[in-house]
């Protein structure tokens, strides 16, 4: 499985967002490089570059893996910015880190490919995997006793759990797939399809 594996801080510094819970990286506000910010204002291409860059890094993805979610939104019906959203949320990294099960993406990504996850008493071990309404995900008896989990159980104390998912004890249920309201603000969608549309 391919994954980045260079330095996080650099990445969030970079995109000027925090991309993996940590606000470190602000020690040093100035994009990684010999000359730090450019002077020089952004062409339009920048920008919606850096967007898609801060999108895919957020969740995690690699370059082919975005393109190919892309092009799954597109042939949906519908605004296709908010469906590459929705279909992004509904990875079964990103339900599990956001049923508070992990720390970070990172940490639920490793807890499904070690095959710790299971979709309706059917064990997944892949990330990417798609989650659908009414499905419902629980840990395995194994992880749920291990110290991990009371450990990330402390650290995720008092986290919202989005609407559009149920959180119980080991588990939770999908109810519907994400609205836009649900999905973070700042993301601009639009300019990630206009980088796309070129």
């Amino acid at each position: 499985m391919a994954r980045y594996t260079g330095p996080k801080r650099k990445l969030e510094r970079r995109e000027n967002a925090t991309l993996f819970n940590n606000d470190n990286w602000r020690k040093r506000p100035t994009p990684p490089g010999q000359h730090g910010a450019s002077r020089s204002r952004p062409s339009s291409f920048a920008i919606q570059f850096r967007e898609k860059q801060k999108v895919k890094r957020t969740y995690g993805l690699l370059e082919k893996q975005f393109k190919n979610l892309y092009k799954k939104a597109l042939k949906t019906d519908g605004n296709t910015g908010v469906r590459l959203l929705q279909l992004l949320e509904l990875r079964l990294d990103n339900v599990v880190y956001r049923l508070g099960f992990a720390v970070t993406r990172n940490q639920a990504r490793q807890l499904v490919n070690h095959g710790h996850v299971l979709i309706n008493g059917r064990k997944v071990d892949i990330p990417s995997y798609t989650v659908s309404p009414e499905d419902t995900i629980e840990l395995s008896k194994k992880i749920q006793k291990s110290e991990l989990m009371v450990n990330v159980k402390a650290e995720t104390k008092g986290a919202q759990v989005p609407e559009w998912l149920d959180q119980h004890a080991n588990g939770g249920k999908v109810n519907d797939e994400p609205k836009r309201s649900h999905i973070d603000k700042s993301i601009n969608e639009q300019l990630i399809i206009e980088l796309y549309s070129r």
